[in-house]
């Protein structure tokens, strides 16, 4: 895919067209990841390793499960010191993500959790899956159990990445069309292989009744709707 091509994606994607996400934006003080902005700030090298680490994601992970489903693309993350991810965000920002602009939920005994994209740029590209539904590897116990091998890409241990600070940043860039979410049948919840377990259970995330949720649930559960979402920083 052409630079054009991934600029035109993300500059239609929630974070300018979602009215409550856009604003949500502006309050923290980051500048609209535009077509203009993203021209400016990302260079024609810097495209090219982005659509390297997606066609790379795309392709170690073919023969997963569910993976004829999973879309893989270019997440932005916003700055942490101006908008964290990692758990709630201001309520008036999912007013147009939900019926009912409700808080988040996180669940208390949750740490702040890991960041794997740090302070200092306003914008960062991450490689990862940007569709409703990731791909399924079983429980978090399977997955950190599983030989790295099965989850390295570009000498990247991708499960070290999937974290809540970039599930947190694909919900706001997915605008009015929520991933991990029960509309439309297709409900599912990812798992955070890359945050330690707590008081042995994992960390997952989802869209549930009109809330996004920051969970804490067994960290041996490996039915199908338990997924995970492999990722590349773009450097």
């Amino acid at each position: 895919m052409s630079a054009s091509a991934q600029i035109t994606l993300l500059a239609a994607s929630g974070w300018n067209t979602c009215d409550s996400v856009r604003e949500g934006v502006r309050r923290a003080g980051l500048p609209l990841p535009t077509a203009t902005y993203l021209k400016r700030a990302f260079d024609a090298a810097h495209w090219q390793r982005a659509e390297r680490a997606v066609t790379a994601l795309r392709e170690h992970f073919r023969g997963a499960r569910f993976a004829d489903e999973a879309v893989f693309g270019l997440l932005l993350v916003p700055d942490p010191d101006k908008l964290d991810t990692r758990g709630a965000v201001d309520p008036a920002m999912r007013a147009d993500q939900l019926a009912k602009g409700a808080a988040d939920v996180v669940d208390r005994a949750l740490p702040p959790g890991r960041l794997v994209v740090d302070p200092g740029t306003d914008w960062t590209l991450v490689a990862t899956v940007t569709g409703p539904a990731g791909l399924h590897f079983g429980s978090y116990d399977d997955i950190r159990a599983a030989d790295a091998s099965a989850f390295t890409v570009d000498g990247v241990d991708t499960r070290d990445l999937m974290t809540r600070q970039i599930w947190g940043a694909r919900v706001l860039q997915s605008g009015s069309e929520l991933p991990d979410c029960e509309v439309g049948g297709g409900w599912t919840f990812t798992l955070f292989p890359g945050e330690e377990q707590v008081g042995g259970k994992a960390a997952s995330g989802t869209v549930l009744h009109d809330k996004v949720r920051f969970r804490l649930g067994r960290s041996d559960r490996g039915i199908a709707v338990v997924r995970v979402c492999p990722a590349l920083v773009v450097s």
